[in-house]
């Protein structure tokens, strides 16, 4: 039983850090990633569509992103659909492709990037910091209800902080390859 509430705080810390690392992923750097374009949604024959499964984006050179629709009827629906996205990019159409050069970020940008990640990064630390905590209450109660002594509640209770410093170690070493590769021009 306490077992179990062990693997299930290792699975929902691991879930955590995944998800962060998701959300990072689509942060823009100065480099061309095809990532950056993993939340647009396209107008598929009235259906929204997520951009990677109506096309394959390619990233050539370091400053150039290539979509290439497997249908050429949505280039324009491809190309409105970067346009009116946050992200701060002009694609051109040349009829068969979408071309989206990346400009270079301005040093005051960089820092803004890196500000925002460093906030989404506290935001899974706290994450995690609360699937500690329910696991911690979890102890308490089943030691409570007599089913766990009060040695393994310690045991326990050391362990799940391990996985926490553990994952938490594993946040802050995605957020500084992130910063590095940001921060580099």
């Amino acid at each position: 039983m306490p077992e179990k509430i062990l693997s299930e705080t290792k699975d929902k810390m691991k879930k955590a850090v995944s998800v962060f690392s998701g959300e990072i992923a689509t942060v823009r750097t100065g480099r061309a990633s095809p990532s950056v374009l993993q939340d647009i949604k396209v107008d598929y024959y009235g259906n929204l569509t997520p951009l990677n499964q109506v096309a394959s984006i390619t990233a050539p050179e370091p400053d150039l992103l290539i979509v290439h629709p497997w249908d050429k009827n949505i280039l324009g629906a491809v190309e409105k659909a970067i346009l009116s996205s946050d992200l701060g990019l002009n694609p051109s159409n040349d009829g068969n492709v979408i071309r989206i050069p990346i400009p270079p970020l301005t040093e005051e940008r960089r820092k803004e990037i890196v500000k925002m990640v460093k906030k989404i990064a506290e935001e899974s630390r706290i994450a995690i910091r609360n699937i500690r905590r329910g696991a911690n209450d979890e102890l308490k109660g089943k030691k409570k209800e007599g089913k766990i002594s009060e040695d393994d509640e310690k045991r326990l209770e050391k362990r799940i902080q391990e996985l926490t410093d553990e994952h938490i170690q594993l946040i802050d070493n995605i957020l500084e390859e992130k910063e590095k590769e940001i921060l580099e021009e």
